[in-house]
């Protein structure tokens, strides 16, 4: 296992992280999982035992129970290094200030995480989506007293466009408070949206990335192909993340990760966690399932490494459209482009 700083902070992580999404089995959340405290601490510990020092929750997992379970097997005992980090951000009860970016949620939301998580700090704390009522200053305000007085250590946001970042970042730095480390988005070889803004950004701004559902909900996986749909996925169970707007485009993919994983004697979604962990401003790849074979299978990744070669067949076959300005500076800015810039505008020049 490989550790990288996180963004412009001096703490390392490893390049898979634990996701918990599967644990507690309430609410929307059901869908997607529902092991137990027993269950998960099987899968904990050999996260753990392979090398991954950072777990990723939220109070909005089966409404807490996710963030309870990890407080039960990690809460009260020597963490060895092991790193928390949550989310905050949507609704968590029925009143009108129980969701959003204000100052009186997301401190209340920290101190329930705390309590849930049976830990004095988190390692981590994420705004889980953006929030267009609360002024940003209230918002990074309210994140910056979390770390001064010791509740929180780095904090950073998911789901945000370019805009947001760089203005919540403006924010931080105009009240010199503290700036997000890190953002977590959505990020694999079917959805490359991410390196129109967001990884530019990343790479620009010193921020670290962590990727969710990096094998599309399953998609990826290789146990979907065009005329099958494996039992239990979470297609069938009507988990509609991520959007499949090109069908043909996707069973591309899935048809060239299948073909180099049975060339290298690996399961497709190594190759699909492979060619991510490998990608230019990526830290850390979120990995979550429900059996200790697919935690086991995805782990193995991190010791993967792809040929030039691999990695410009699966490039070539999901490689986006460029979207203006982007194809305009193609033409007409290559003089004079940046790290940042090429990180997104290489492969086309």
């Amino acid at each position: 296992m490989d550790y990288r700083l996180l963004g412009r902070s001096g703490l390392k992580v490893s390049t898979l992280t634990m996701g918990t999404m599967t644990m507690g089995g309430k609410g929307w959340a059901k869908t997607v999982g529902d092991l137990g405290v027993d269950e998960s601490r099987r899968l904990v510990d050999m996260c753990l035992d392979a090398g991954v020092n950072l777990i990723d929750t939220a109070d909005v997992y089966s409404n807490g129970v996710s963030e309870e379970i990890i407080g039960d097997i990690l809460g009260g005992t020597p963490r060895n290094g092991v790193l928390i980090a949550t989310k905050a951000r949507f609704p968590i009860g029925d009143g009108p200030n129980d969701a959003g970016a204000s100052r009186h949620h997301l401190v209340r939301a920290c101190e329930a995480s705390l309590k849930r998580l049976k830990t004095d700090v988190i390692d981590l704390y994420q705004l889980h989506e953006w929030d267009g009522l609360t002024p940003l200053d209230e918002t990074m305000e309210a994140l910056d007293m979390l770390v001064r007085h010791g509740k929180v250590r780095y904090i950073g946001c998911s789901n945000f466009s370019g805009w947001h970042i760089m203005k919540a970042l403006g924010v931080s730095e105009k009240d010199r408070r503290q700036r997000f480390v890190s953002q977590q988005i959505h990020y694999t070889l079917e959805a490359r949206d991410a390196e129109y803004e967001l990884l530019p950004i990343s790479i620009d701004q010193g921020l670290g990335v962590l990727v969710w559902s990096p094998l599309a909900g399953g998609l990826l996986s290789g146990k979907h192909r065009r005329d099958k749909t494996a039992e239990g996925s979470r297609q069938l169970a009507g988990w509609d993340e991520p959007p499949i707007r090109d069908e043909d485009r996707l069973w591309a993919i899935v048809d060239t990760l299948v073909s180099i994983a049975a060339d290298r004697g690996v399961s497709a979604a190594q190759v699909a966690l492979a060619w991510l962990i490998g990608r230019k401003g990526v830290t850390s790849v979120v990995i979550g399932g429900r059996t200790p074979e697919q935690f086991k299978d995805n782990l193995a990744a991190a010791d993967l490494v792809l040929t030039a070669d691999e990695r410009s067949h699966l490039d070539k076959v999901s490689i986006p459209p460029l979207l203006y300005p982007y194809w305009h500076q193609v033409r007409t800015a290559t003089d004079r482009l940046g790290e940042a810039d090429l990180s997104l505008l290489d492969p086309y020049l």
